[in-house]
């Protein structure tokens, strides 16, 4: 990073856009590598540095289980979504309503406002809701297989015509 760093302070600092250039150089990092879950805490110091890494008391830190899943020594953090915080408390990132600082949850994605409410209650259970949707499709399969033997045609008539006889053709006269 250094040797890019001055590579570009030689060759573009003279110009117009070399400060812009520059400034574009160091900021440069902060990839997804570098924002990665450490591996899991195995002793109590490894938890007591991962808790100071994620700004959190040692007591209140609790990594999630090491399941296999990658997430290593990440916090495991209150299930609590978007809507249920306080709207008006003063935020630093009210569209998130999250402050500076704060670990983010790793379902984060789905817990936003504009999603999923994990808090909500709904006003019928889920048992009945399903319930109610295996009933109403077991009963469109029931009726399908009761009539099933009962086939439906369109009735259509013979073709009815004015008269008897030869009538509008293309046939060829002999």
């Amino acid at each position: 990073m250094a040797l890019l760093r001055s590579l570009v302070r030689k060759s573009l600092s003279t110009g117009k856009n070399g400060a812009i250039t520059f400034q574009a150089v160091r900021s440069a990092g902060g990839w997804n590598k570098d924002f990665a879950p450490g591996p899991y805490p195995k002793t109590e110091e490894e938890r007591r540095a991962a808790a100071k890494k994620y700004g959190l008391h040692p007591d209140e830190y609790q990594p999630y289980p090491d399941d296999g899943f990658g997430l290593g020594d990440y916090p495991k953090l209150p299930d609590i979504s978007g809507e249920s915080k306080d709207p008006f408390y003063n935020w630093d990132f009210p569209e998130h309503k999250r402050n500076f600082g704060d670990p983010i949850h790793v379902h984060a994605d789905a817990y936003g406002e504009d999603r999923w409410n994990i808090s909500a209650k709904p006003s019928v259970p889920y048992s009945k809701q399903i319930l109610v949707c295996i009933g109403f499709i077991g009963s469109l399969v029931g009726i399908y297989y009761l009539t099933y033997d009962f086939k439906l045609y369109r009735p259509v008539l013979p073709k009815q015509l004015p008269a008897q006889g030869t009538h509008y053709t293309f046939e060829q006269a002999e």
